[in-house]
């Protein structure tokens, strides 16, 4: 049985003498009608085909959109433990703000004034590493600040963090890295302690220690330390340095007395009492303990703000960049050096001073190469290769080229806290660069 087929008419020719042409005529004419109906239902098919083919790769199109826009909404993730580094985390090479505080008083105008909003945008290139540096900061902390608990190494906590700004940081020789050395003071200790290779020290459940480290992305230094305690008889006095450093920043400010602050501070840091062990102590602020003023390449870079009443009557200056520090003790709120030292850096000013020992030539080259101006420790230059350096770092110090800087101890039997962040002063407002969800 044939199926049927609407356009197509199938004659049959008729041949009979004496009629031939005639037939031939209409043979001709109908095959040619024929033929022209077949190429339009032909056509037809093929336009149909064209729209669905047309219509499919559309689809595909639209399908690679949405998972291209997929792509680019779905940003990288850190991972835990952190290992991806910060600018892989903002593709778009920006950095988060910190916290933006507002002038107070005679400087209100200066946030809608066009002039500094334009010097702002100028300095635009140096905000975005110091945040960057900042970014970095915040992620390795909050990471330490998971892992830490007693019974840890103090060796082990220290090259947990660093080995962590590495990554994060994209450690790059002197353009990018970190700022200087791990502090992780114990108890009475309210400084510069850091563990030399070989230590054994372990931290314990009635510790109260300080961690205080750096970043850097071209020597623009982020320096910021939070205190670690696990017993919560600690808190008060965590909480002192913790809100007095809070007060210090809301108090700075441009053309604001760096006396101001100090005496802002301890007032605030000295309304708190602990009780430690049934003993109950008023916290004191450490009178010879300051916050500074950073320079590129520069932790300390001229100024000091205290955290006593009584201080320099020197102004804080537009542009400028602070560490607001503050450290509440249970001593007698006086620090002196004391321990082996394990802190050094490079003298900013040192002018060239003729070496005799080829050992020192050959360590300071080492120096000025890995770390410049910037602070280090002796487990750097382990980490680095040297070896033997001890008389030749010792030579370099007694010839005013390198500055030790031995731990700072109030009384043995004490307990000091810290909390720091660094500022900007920027024309139109302060920028807390290293505020975090955690301080």
């Amino acid at each position: 049985m044939a199926s049927e087929s609407p356009d197509v008419v199938v004659v049959a020719p008729v041949v009979e003498n004496g009629g031939a042409e005639s037939s031939n005529g209409k043979d001709e004419q109908l095959e040619s009608e024929l033929s022209k109906k077949l190429e339009i239902a032909e056509d037809g098919k093929e336009d149909n085909d064209e729209d669905e083919g047309s219509k499919a790769e559309a689809s595909t199109k639209k399908k690679k959109k949405k998972n291209k826009s997929k792509k680019k909404k779905e940003l990288p993730q850190q991972t835990n433990p952190p290992s991806i580094p910060v600018v892989e985390l903002f593709p778009s090479g920006e950095f988060p703000e910190g916290e933006i505080q507002e002038y107070k008083d005679d400087n209100l105008w200066r946030t809608t004034s066009e002039e500094k909003r334009e010097l702002e945008r100028l300095e635009k290139p140096i905000y975005n590493s110091v945040r960057q540096a900042a970014e970095v900061h915040r992620q390795v902390r909050k990471y330490v600040r998971s892992i830490v608990k007693p019974g840890m190494l103090m060796t082990d906590i220290c090259e947990t963090l660093e080995n962590t700004v590495r990554k994060l940081i994209s450690e790059n020789g002197l353009q990018a890295g970190i700022a200087f050395p791990t502090g992780c003071s114990l108890n009475w200790v309210a400084a510069h302690w850091t563990p030399n290779s070989g230590d054994k020290t372990v931290l314990q459940y009635d510790d109260v220690m300080k961690l205080d480290f750096g970043t850097h992305i071209d020597g623009h230094i982020i320096d910021c330390a939070f205190t670690v305690a696990f017993n919560p008889m600690f808190d008060p006095l965590l909480a002192a340095s913790r809100e007095a450093t809070y007060t210090g920043i809301k108090e700075a400010g441009i053309d604001v007395r760096l006396c101001d602050i100090g005496a802002a501070i301890q007032e605030v840091m000295e309304s708190y009492e602990v009780e430690i062990n049934g003993k109950v102590f008023q916290v004191k602020s450490i009178r010879n303990l300051n916050g500074h003023s950073i320079g590129p390449y520069q932790i300390h870079a001229g100024k000091s703000v205290p955290i006593v009443k009584g201080g320099e009557q020197t102004k804080m200056e537009e542009g400028e960049f602070y560490a607001i520090e503050t450290f509440g003790s249970t001593g007698k709120g006086y620090v002196r050096e004391d321990l082996e030292c394990s802190h050094y850096m490079k003298n900013f000013e040192a002018r060239h001073v003729p070496l005799r020992l080829p050992r020192a030539k050959q360590l300071l080259a080492t120096i000025n190469k890995n770390f410049s101006t910037l602070a280090f420790c002796r487990r750097y230059l382990d980490r680095i290769g040297e070896t033997k350096y001890l008389m030749a770092l010792k030579n370099l110090c007694d010839s005013g080229i390198v500055q030790p800087y031995p731990p700072l101890c109030d009384v043995k039997g004490s307990y000091v806290s810290q909390f720091e962040h660094t500022i900007l002063l920027r024309p139109t407002c302060k920028e807390v660069l290293s505020k975090g969800d955690d301080y």
